[in-house]
């Protein structure tokens, strides 16, 4: 496999904090790549930085051979990257469907295509429509979103990030606040999406079981620097990473 994301000397400071540094990083397209670390690791640091949400301070990001450094994060997204948030992003005011709807349309058409008529979007519509079947949610499309509950507010916002047909998608700590229940059901969700849709998953996930079950690959961030990566097996086993985690005991 080829890599589709790379990072090399990634680094980012805020004045003498250094959050991410001189990070390399590969994604191999069609893996499921996990970053872990414990709290203020720099997860979600380097997450803004690949996405344009943050300028590095050095180093590059570079996106199926494109050099996509510093690009604002609209122009990422045109490159066929996505990613959600940690706390849900989803527009309450609007309905399932709409939510997916406006970022399908921006997913064909761009920025602009928010200001056209519905009525010339019937393609997005439909799309969108697919989308939520596929997600579990057809049945309240026209559910605003603000009455749903927490589980099914982050499925819709998955719904939203493959709206626009990503080659990679980047997921922050996806089942932060679940129970256990919806964890392993969105955990299910993405996984078969990824097969059937055939993108690139990179997450942050704190749940270090639903990690070893289902990734390629796992980077292990401490203090802003890569301590180790590579498979779940060389990462349970390896001593640095069994000290950041649990003083030395094996995960």
């Amino acid at each position: 496999m080829s890599a589709i994301l790379e990072t090399h000397g990634l680094t980012k400071r805020f004045s003498s904090l250094v959050a991410n540094d001189d990070i390399d990083l590969a994604v191999e397209n069609g893996s499921t790549h996990s970053v872990i670390g414990p709290n203020g690791a720099g997860k979600s640091t380097l997450f803004n930085v690949i996405t344009g949400m943050l300028k590095p301070s050095a180093g590059t990001v570079t996106f199926n051979g494109d050099d996509i450094t510093g690009l604002p994060p609209h122009k990422v997204a045109r490159h066929g990257l996505a990613r959600s948030f940690q706390i849900t992003d989803v527009f309450d005011g609007l309905t399932a469907l709409e939510n997916v709807r406006v970022a399908a349309q921006f997913g064909e058409a761009g920025p602009a295509a928010v200001w056209r008529s519905a009525d010339r979007l019937s393609a997005s519509r439909e799309r969108a429509r697919g989308i939520l079947a596929d997600i579990g949610l057809a049945d309240r499309a026209d559910q605003r979103a603000s009455q749903f509950a927490y589980g099914d507010r982050r499925k819709l916002e998955i719904g939203i990030t493959m709206a626009t047909d990503p080659d990679l998608l980047m997921l922050d700590e996806p089942t932060a606040g679940m129970g256990r229940e919806d964890t392993v059901s969105t955990v299910q969700l993405v996984q078969r999406l990824s097969e059937e849709r055939g993108f690139t998953l990179m997450l942050i996930e704190h749940d270090l079981e639903i990690v070893m079950t289902i990734s390629d690959t796992i980077t292990v961030l401490q203090g802003g620097t890569v301590i180790s990566e590579g498979s779940p097996e060389e990462v349970s086993a390896d001593e640095e990473v069994q000290r950041a985690y649990l003083g030395g005991a094996e995960l």
